[in-house]
């Protein structure tokens, strides 16, 4: 086959177009002597196709047969690609009679070699040209091969005598070849040439051998299969394909640890890893310094924040220990149910489970006060996600609910911090059903699995505290209810349009609900229980006036604002209770929600209902500010199941801040398509840097009015005596402040102690603490053993201004106790 022709008739881009009806193209004048400096290759080129053109054409008429042909082919492009460099003169002057001698040598060759090499190279030939006969014989073969040859050789010394350097080189190398192939008994008759060229080692043969076989085959669509036949033929030396160096390298097969080491990478560039880790970031530098000396510091007091210490590690400890015996703690002993005095934290008892000890208490809370940070953030960010919010949008969503400027003055109310269930939770809902507050329903997307889920975090959420979970639950019981009404409508009265729900997302609803049901009601009844044995601890409508705050608290920020605290001052000062009632959540909030209701991703109707909810929750939590709470929250507290335990109603502001953060998230995601838009139609279509930073713009002022000024005060140290000395005992003097402390200090032994630190004061704890200013002595005495109290402890370092500072070197002779020092504390054994 030539370089202009291919086996099916086809040409290659660099010869003459072919003729009509699969002719081949007339041959025109022989090539010229190459230019000086000219590639050999190029001469070589021409020469193959004039040369190897006619040899195929007179082949074909003498032989009459494809095989013949096919050996032909090969032959004359063998003769016309055999050297690869540049002639020299003595080479060109030697042109004829090479020629004669390779025509000689070659013929003599082919048909003396008893391998077969000449019959397989014209069997692939012959395949080339799809004509082929299988059942050739090798001695016809070799004969056809023969008579050919001699052909295409004639043709090629008529080429060649043209004065091209490239044919005299090719027919040198043709030569060779047949002379080199040791396996025929021919060799030595080839005359002095052939002689010589037998001698020869059998590689240079194998590989000229090996060659023609390739080049036969270069048109067929098996030209691989023939490649490797001609290199078995030719004794398994084959040359390696020289073009195999330009081919694309293999990829490489990964490792186990490689393909690890992507998965990792994968996982860490996805957006929600993003946005968890951002979160994480984010959390650790606006919480700064909490993390700075985590065993010894507290954010904003150590009065709560130690309580809270404390229900953390006695709910790890006693479910480890002793799980029957969870809401019988070793404080305000002996009241029975004291864990049940406030909320519990109980969804944190698995990282109670790790330390023991005050320094350990405090280390995990500071750690949990960081990570409800962050799940707020990331609870908010993926509620405006699956709502139908962009990125920037949702993390002005999320930075928002977690850093607004009233929940700095919650700072040591970790239960009320730790919020970030309820936008997860409902994320994961409405992700489970399929809806979206921009798409609306989409059956396609429902997944009872994230339903599941959703219920989950709920029931969490919840066992955290009734404060901020009891609003949780009804809202849940409503939206249920809404949405069961609505979808039955829908589908059966109004517009009947069929809205598949599925039997799998009804069992998941069903369960997940029983299930976060269930949790709320083992929860409820340790504190129903405790309200029946305390009546005096159920609030009223006073108690809740007295914690209700004016409409001017919501644009008032609390003293740990950085950026308002100074500022507001005089108007907190205004405020009766500045604590519960400072309730800023940011002004850059109120901004971005009031430009969401006019330019928003979100639908009119959409953020109406939004709107509304803002109003709704607001006037909640005013409590009997409004209107004195006849049609708004005094209804709630007087019906509604639970509702008369919470105390402070500003606390509903939480819903406030969720809603205003949808609004906002809508604007910013609005205002973010837009940029979108506008530099689609710039050349190039990329956002210039003043566009990117107006995005973000919005996400950097809410996390600047986040920033805070909250005191980290040193807790006290325990006393040595609470590690040693065993319970029942009580520590003087006693407060409610001075009481979580010890608490915290009982961690260590968890041994019971009659002091206590919760939403209320048992009234017994009022009759010790009224009873115990005269200890010691005889009454105070028989009244501690009667409770069954075996050891007091009282701290020198707490004593000025009070009683004991006078009694406390008293001699004790006559009361039957004993009396030790250790360290700053006098330990009364009873």
């Amino acid at each position: 086959m030539t370089t202009g022709q291919s086996a099916a008739g086809s040409f290659r881009p660099d010869t003459a177009a072919a003729p009509a009806g699969g002719d081949v193209a007339p041959v025109g004048p022989a090539p010229g002597p190459a230019a000086p400096g000219a590639p050999a290759g190029s001469a070589s080129d021409r020469a193959g196709t004039t040369g190897g053109t006619r040899t195929a054409a007179d082949a074909t008429d003498q032989a009459g047969t494809t095989g013949t042909t096919g050996g032909a082919v090969a032959g004359g492009e063998e003769s016309a690609r055999g050297a690869a460099g540049p002639a020299d003169p003595a080479t060109k002057a030697d042109t004829p009679a090479r020629t004669n001698a390779a025509r000689k040598t070659g013929t003599a060759g082919a048909a003396g070699s008893k391998t077969g090499t000449a019959g397989a190279t014209t069997g692939e030939a012959g395949s080339t040209t799809g004509t082929a006969r299988s059942d050739t014989g090798g001695a016809r073969s070799s004969a056809d091969a023969a008579q050919a040859g001699g052909a295409a050789e004639a043709d090629a010394s008529a080429t060649a005598s043209g004065k091209t350097d490239k044919a005299g080189a090719a027919d040198k190398g043709a030569a060779e070849t047949g002379a080199g192939d040791k396996g025929g008994p021919g060799a030595g008759k080839g005359g002095p040439a052939a002689g010589a060229a037998g001698r020869t080692d059998s590689k240079p043969g194998a590989a000229g051998t090996a060659g023609a076989g390739t080049e036969a085959g270069k048109g067929d669509d098996k030209g691989s299969a023939d490649k490797g036949s001609a290199k078995e033929d030719a004794g398994g030396e084959g040359k390696p394909d020289r073009w195999e160096a330009f081919a694309s390298a293999p990829e490489p097969v990964p490792s186990r640890l490689g393909r690890a080491a992507r998965a990792v990478g994968r996982l860490l560039i996805h957006e929600w890893a993003l946005a968890a880790l951002a979160s994480l970031a984010l959390a650790v530098l606006l919480t700064w310094p909490t993390l700075r000396y985590p065993r010894h510091t507290l954010p904003q007091d150590y009065w709560d924040p130690s309580l809270q210490a404390w229900q953390m590690a006695w709910s790890g400890h006693i479910l480890l220990t002793n799980p029957a015996q969870l809401w019988q703690s070793n404080t305000f002993f002996p009241e029975p149910w004291s864990f049940a005095f406030s909320d519990t934290l109980l969804g944190y008892a698995p990282a109670g489970m790790i330390g023991t000890g005050p320094e350990a208490a405090v280390l995990r809370y500071n750690i949990m006060f960081v990570l409800a940070h962050a799940l707020a953030t990331l609870g908010a960010y993926a509620l405006a996600r699956q709502l139908g919010a962009g990125r920037i949008g949702s993390a002005v969503a999320g930075a928002s609910f977690a850093y607004a400027p009233w929940l700095l003055a919650q700072a040591g109310h970790l239960h009320v911090i730790s919020n970030g269930g309820i936008p997860l939770a409902l994320a994961m809902l409405a992700r489970g059903h399929g809806w979206s507050l921009r798409h609306g329903y989409r059956p396609e997307r429902r997944h009872d699995g994230w339903v599941y889920a959703g219920w989950l975090v709920a029931a969490w959420q919840l066992s955290l505290g009734f404060g901020i979970g009891l609003p949780f639950a009804y809202f849940l019981a409503g939206t249920v209810l809404v949405a069961a009404v609505t979808w039955f409508l829908r589908r059966w009265v109004v517009r009947p349009v069929k809205r598949p729900f599925g039997r799998r997302l009804l069992i998941a609803d069903l369960v997940g609900g029983l299930l976060f049901a269930g949790v709320g009601a083992l929860l409820a009844i340790p504190f129903f229980t405790v309200a029946q044995a305390h009546p005096h601890a159920e609030r009223s409508i006073g108690d809740i006036s007295i914690f209700s705050p004016p409409a001017s608290g919501f644009f008032t920020a609390p003293a740990e604002s950085r950026v308002w605290g100074g500022l507001h001052e005089g108007a907190r000062a205004l405020l009766p209770w500045h604590p519960e009632m400072t309730l800023l959540p940011g002004f850059v909030l109120y901004a971005l929600a009031a430009g969401g209701l006019f330019f928003s991703v979100w639908k009119l109707r959409h953020r109406l209902l939004l709107l509304a909810g803002v109003v709704v929750t607001m006037v909640l939590a005013m409590g009997t500010r409004f209107f004195d709470g006849t049609f708004t929250y005094v209804p709630l507290f007087e019906h509604l199941p639970g509702w008369n335990g919470l105390r402070t109603p500003g606390r509903l502001m939480l819903w406030t801040t969720l809603l205003l953060g949808l609004l906002a998230a809508g604007a910013v995601s609005a205002f973010a398509t837009r940029v979108r838009e506008i530099s689609a139609e710039r050349i190039p279509s990329w956002p210039s840097p003043w566009l990117r930073l107006a995005t973000l713009l919005p996400l950097v002022l809410v996390i600047g009015e986040g920033l805070n000024s909250t005191p980290h005060p040193i807790v006290p140290p325990q006393p040595a005596a609470m590690r040693t000395v065993d319970g029942p005992l009580l520590v003087l003097p006693s407060s409610q402040n001075l009481d979580q402390p010890v608490m915290l200090w009982s961690t260590s032994k968890f041994q019971d102690v009659v002091n206590g630190g919760s939403g209320f004061t048992p009234r017994q704890l009022d009759d010790v603490r009224r009873v115990t200013l005269s200890f010691p002595d005889q009454t105070s005495v028989d009244y501690l053993r009667v409770l069954g109290v075996r050891n007091v402890l009282l701290l020198r370092d707490h004593i000025v201004g009070t009683p004991w500072e006078i009694t406390v070197d008293a001699p004790v002779d006559g009361l039957g106790i004993t009396r030790e020092e250790i360290g700053d504390v006098v330990v009364y054994r009873l």
